[in-house]
């Protein structure tokens, strides 16, 4: 993965500039979390069911705060995460709130580099497997990490949302399903905080449902369920509309937004 290093360097770098901007944003509500409300959403929250007493491994925990709501609830965490910034943050989070959870910086793909252990849950969400260039190293790292009769669970925005262009403010059809090449992004503020004046510069990669699937079956996984979903739990597209349930959605409902995999290692 070594070609690859200059483009995970300007994501990690961009992602500690993301972790400053966050925490002054609405969308992680980070007052609230600290004085008791989770951060999952209903889709993890029920397809993870009780986690009571269970080893889990979140990749990709940003700053933690899924992390620790799944350890509020009984599980034992690790998260890990790029953003050296982030699992600062999320070490802070864990010594303030009096939580037992662990937190590694490393790149997600390198984690069987960092950790020995093996879990019941592996877990990750929203916004994640565009940051990786290919999910084979992905899948066979989850394969490792994961107990037998161990369950992965996924929550991710749909490959087909990730088709469009959004920086003009309106979506704009540019990218392919299934494209190989690389796309830079560099814009002004995040999706958590457009009032920032920070600068995001980002490399990510669109991963098609078929790869996504085959790199958990050739890594052993069993695929249990793929759902897909015309809703979003967040409001982070241009002209979503929010429902009477707390999701959002586009106005004419073409296509899906978010999908959910969970897969055993048998």
């Amino acid at each position: 993965m070594e070609k690859f290093n200059h483009y995970f360097e300007v994501n990690r770098q961009t992602w500690n500039q993301k972790v400053k901007a966050h925490v002054k944003g609405d969308l992680y509500k980070l007052e609230a979390f600290k004085k008791g409300a989770s951060s999952l959403m209903s889709y993890e929250t029920n397809a993870l069911g009780k986690v009571d007493g269970k080893s889990l491994l979140h990749l990709q925990c940003h700053f933690g705060q899924d992390t620790l709501s799944l350890s509020r609830l009984g599980a034992e965490c690790i998260g890990v995460d790029i953003s050296d910034e982030g699992i600062k943050l999320a070490k802070q989070l864990n010594t303030e709130l009096n939580a037992n959870a662990r937190f590694i910086c490393c790149n997600v793909l390198e984690t069987s580099m960092h950790l020995k252990d093996t879990f019941d849950i592996l877990f990750t969400s929203y916004g994640v497997i565009g940051w990786l260039p290919d999910l084979k190293p992905w899948g066979k790292m989850i394969a490792e990490r994961l107990k037998k009769g161990g369950v992965f669970y996924m929550v991710e925005f749909h490959p087909l949302v990730w088709m469009f262009d959004y920086l003009s403010g309106k979506p704009i059809l540019k990218y392919g399903y299934m494209q190989e090449e690389v796309i830079y992004e560099e814009y002004e503020g995040t999706y958590a905080n457009t009032g920032s004046n920070m600068i995001s510069k980002e490399y990510g990669w669109n991963h098609g449902l078929s790869e996504v699937i085959n790199a958990l079956i050739e890594a052993g996984l069993q695929i249990e369920y793929l759902n897909e979903y015309d809703e979003s739990p967040y409001n982070v597209l241009p002209d979503l509309i929010e429902t009477k349930s707390g999701m959002y959605v586009t106005k004419d409902k073409l296509y899906p937004l978010i999908f959910e995999i969970k897969a055993i290692k048998s």
